[in-house]
């Protein structure tokens, strides 16, 4: 049947894969499309992850649900960000089992099989100036196309947010596993986001690591420019010590100056 090699072809897929799939095989025809996706449940050839969106469960094989492939079809633009990306490029400090995307809607977050996959809205400046898809990178897994941060754009990401990957210390540690970076186009996404504490955390970043990621004064001399004009914190919820760094006007809080981490 050719719904079988649909399914064996499709490790993840939603009711619009589907859809489109039976529209071909049966143009015209839509009664039996939900009574054969409500047979293959039944057998369990096909396994729900929640309303709307199927793993494919070969038989006799013990199913591996790729999250990465489940993230990505949380929307239709779903772009794989965040500490996400990180780990899907092979950098995450740590394998976390929250997974995060990118949309312009608004999709509700869910959990499954001990992991949460959750949706958030594309930066207000990207979407009002239609650059969602800057320092984007389509990538492959289990032979389906995704698409995913770029380092570039992922460190810039993750540095603006940390509470979405992991806090401070995974982002940190999860940052310095890259050896190498485009450092125009992270100059270049920072500027796009037009936010002046993610530049200084940014030009922050980027000042304390300019050996290792060869840093020109250049690129700390544009970041500098978008700066704030007062002290900003890295941290605003932090109680504990900090120091301003004048250059960046930027408070940070001893833990990450003095990488207490490495004390442990």
């Amino acid at each position: 049947m050719k719904a079988q090699m649909f399914l064996n072809r499709k490790t993840v897929f939603d009711s619009r894969d589907f859809e489109e799939f039976y529209s071909r095989e049966r143009p015209g025809k839509t009664t039996g499309r939900r009574a054969l996706l409500k047979y293959y449940l039944h057998t369990g050839r096909v396994k729900q992850v929640r309303k709307g969106l199927y793993l494919s469960a070969p038989p006799g094989i013990p199913v591996v649900a790729d999250p990465y492939l489940i993230c990505t079809k949380m929307a239709p633009d779903a772009v794989l960000a965040y500490h996400t990306a990180l780990q899907f490029h092979g950098k995450g400090y740590t394998l976390r089992n929250d997974y995060v995307c990118c949309s312009r809607s608004r999709v509700h977050s869910f959990g499954f099989e001990g992991q949460t996959f959750k949706a958030v809205l594309f930066p207000r400046s990207l979407l009002t100036t239609g650059q969602e898809a800057f320092a984007v990178d389509n990538a492959e897994s289990h032979g389906e196309t995704l698409r995913v941060t770029s380092l570039e754009r992922t460190m810039v990401d993750m540095l603006q947010r940390p509470e979405l990957s992991g806090g401070w210390e995974e982002v940190w540690r999860s940052l310095e596993m890259v050896e190498y970076y485009h450092l125009d186009k992270i100059v270049e996404y920072v500027e796009l986001l037009d936010n002046a504490t993610t530049a200084a955390k940014v030009g922050f970043f980027l000042d304390q690591h300019r050996e290792q990621l060869m840093v020109d004064p250049s690129h700390l001399e544009r970041l500098k420019a978008r700066c704030p004009k007062s002290p900003h914190y890295l941290e605003r919820s932090h109680k504990g010590n900090s120091k301003l760094f004048q250059d960046w006007n930027l408070v940070v809080p001893d833990f990450i100056v003095e990488r207490h981490w490495d004390e442990q």
